[in-house]
Order: C-alpha cells, then sequence, then structure tokens
C-alpha cells in the first residue's frame, strides 16, 4: 500500500470537519507549494542533481527552513537512490512521507495539552503584541467552556493599550471572567490576585496573558521569570503549560521570535495562528525541526472553531489534498 493510500486510510478515521479545515485552511500553502511540486516532477523525465535543486529553491521559497530543507533533500536522495526511483511522480509520495517524518523525529511529539485531572490547570500565554495572542486565548477558553470546564482569564499584559479592555471583550462573548487590575500595575501581582481568585472559585484552568514587548529582552526576561516565579509558588508545578503564540504570515520572523522566547522561558507549545492567510506554510516545519517545540495548536480561520489542534498527517494532507486524493483512487481501482 503507498503512503498517500496509507495516509488517505487515516485521515479518513479522523474527523471529517477536521480534516476539511485543515484543507481549507491550507489552501494558499498548497497552491504555492504543492502546485509547484507539481509542475516540477511534470517537467523533468528524470530525477537528477537539477530536479533536487529546484525543490529545494520550492521548498525554501515555502518558508520549510534552510537546514531543514538541506536535512530534507538529503534525506530523498538517499530514499530514491535506496528505491531506484527513476520516475519524478514517484518522489512526491516520498516528500510527503519524509515531511511527517521530520515533523515526529524531532522528539516529544505530542499535541495533547498539560491539563491537570484534579485541581488547577494554570496556562500561560507568551507572544509579540498583532500575533493573535488575545484571540488565541479567547477561542481556546471557548473550547475548555464547551468542554464543562470552569475557566477564568488574567490579563498580564498591563502595557499595551486597550489589552485589558480587549481580553474582557472575549471574556464577555466566551462567557468567562476575568481577572485584572488597572493599566501599567505589575503583572506578576495580577497572576497572584488571578490565582487565588482561581482557588477560590475551584476553577478548573486559568489563561494568563502577559506583555508582548521584545525591545528589551533583559526586562521581557525578568518580567516573566517573576510572573512564572509567583505562580509557581501559589500553584506547585504551574504553569502546566507556556504556550508561544506565533503569527505564520510572518514567516522567518516568527523563528527569531520563538528563539528569543525560548530563551527568556520554558516554551511548551507553540500556537501558530494565521496558517490560512499564508502561502509560506512551511513554517510549521522549520518551527518544529529546528526548535525542537511542538506546535499545539493551528489558527485555521476567523471563526470561534478554527483553533485546531494540530495533526502532522492532517496536515500533510491539507499540503498535498488534491494528489493524495488522486493518487488513493487510482490505487482503489487498479485494486
Amino acid at each position: 500500500m503507498s503512503f498517500f493510500k496509507k495516509l488517505k486510510d487515516k485521515i479518513t478515521k479522523q474527523t471529517d470537519s477536521v480534516t476539511e479545515k485543515f484543507k481549507d485552511g491550507l489552501t494558499k500553502t498548497r497552491d504555492n507549494f504543492s502546485n509547484k511540486v507539481n509542475d516540477l516532477v511534470s517537467r523533468y523525465r528524470k530525477v537528477d542533481e537539477e530536479f533536487f535543486e529546484e525543490l529545494e529553491e520550492i521548498l525554501i521559497g515555502a518558508d520549510v527552513g534552510f537546514d531543514t530543507v538541506m536535512e530534507l533533500v538529503e534525506e530523498l536522495r538517499r530514499e530514491v537512490k535506496r528505491k531506484n526511483i527513476q520516475d519524478p511522480r514517484d518522489v512526491q509520495a516520498v516528500i510527503s512521507e519524509k515531511l511527517v517524518e521530520i515533523y515526529d523525529s524531532a522528539g516529544e511529539t505530542s499535541t495533547e495539552l498539560n491539563i491537570q485531572t484534579e485541581g488547577l490547570t494554570v496556562i500561560l500565554f507568551v507572544g509579540v503584541n498583532g500575533v493573535g495572542k488575545t484571540t488565541t486565548i479567547g477561542k481556546l477558553a471557548h473550547k475548555f467552556k464547551n468542554e464543562g470546564k470552569n475557566v477564568l482569564l488574567a490579563a498580564g499584559d498591563t502595557f499595551r493599550a486597550g489589552a485589558i479592555e480587549q481580553l474582557e471583550v472575549w471574556g464577555e462573548r466566551v462567557g468567562v471572567d476575568v481577572i485584572k487590575q488597572g493599566a501599567g500595575s505589575d503583572p506578576a501581582a495580577v497572576m497572584y490576585d488571578a490565582v487565588q481568585s482561581a482557588k477560590s472559585r475551584k476553577s478548573d484552568i486559568l489563561i494568563c496573558d502577559t506583555a508582548g514587548r521584545l525591545q528589551n529582552k533583559v526586562n521581557l526576561m525578568k518580567e516573566l521569570e517573576k510572573v512564572k516565579r509567583v505562580i509557581e509558588r501559589e500553584v506547585p508545578g504551574a504553569p502546566h503549560e507556556v504556550l508561544l503564540v506565533l503569527d505564520a504570515t510572518t514567516g522567518q520572523n516568527a523563528m527569531i521570535q520563538a528563539k528569543t522566547f525560548k530563551e527568556a522561558t520554558d516554551v511548551s507549545g507553540i500556537v501558530l495562528t494565521k496558517l490560512d492567510g499564508t502561502a509560506k506554510g512551511g513554517i510549521v516545519l522549520a518551527i518544529r525541526n529546528e526548535l525542537e517545540i511542538p506546535v499545539k495548536f493551528v489558527g485555521l480561520g476567523e471563526k470561534m472553531d478554527d483553533l485546531q489542534e494540530f495533526n502532522a498527517e492532517q496536515y500533510v494532507y491539507g499540503l498535498f489534498a488534491d494528489i493524495v486524493e488522486k493518487e488513493a483512487e487510482a490505487e482503489e481501482e487498479e485494486e
């Protein structure tokens, strides 16, 4: 059974609505990346060095990242040689397979959040301004509330004008309370109040917003360290997740942000927003492979339920949906 047929069978067993979200959300990347790969294999009669060089350019253009591209293409060269692949069309399935392997081989791949079975779970959100951090917090709160959990929000971004009010708007939309202080107040003090309030209300989940200033990395690190220290003192073992929000449309700039925040705090997972708005969705692989941080959620649209748990197979299906469908159907007909 071919990789495409196996992938199609796996996807079929998963939720149709989620499959469609990945397929629709990755349309721009698929049009950019998959169509170029299609064009590449149709123009070449054999798999030679020129073929690989053009493939490298296509992958770099999709923001897969230079190091990841070099690693992937070297793997492809070995696989092509080992399997004695002559027809460029046969390389498409190998590319898809290697993309899944690259994601899965970069260490711990669990996309599940570390939700405590008993007591309070504290989730800390970090990220620069403008990446969709507050919106993501709102959507995640909505998801938890729909699961029957008692959720509380903490407005720890006390420096950006309008940040507290923006979080309050989301709190009202979702139907959860927001713990806040005045603009310019100490974020650690807000976190202390929020934790005490969450304990007294017997909340299941406390989601904390933080300031997103990168101008002075030293200040950012000190601030995040202080916030984490207060949370850990009041809830041993917390924060249970530190989620870094990145904007997929910023491409390699998102990688720079990820490296900075990784240095500043123990990031446990990435939330990649606006994946539907970019033609360079390969950034998922670059982040995963070069930073070894799992992508836990992706934003695939504007709707409340368009924040989806990341799934490497759904992602690769979204990149190659048309080819997967076509090849799987052809194989079924042969059988």
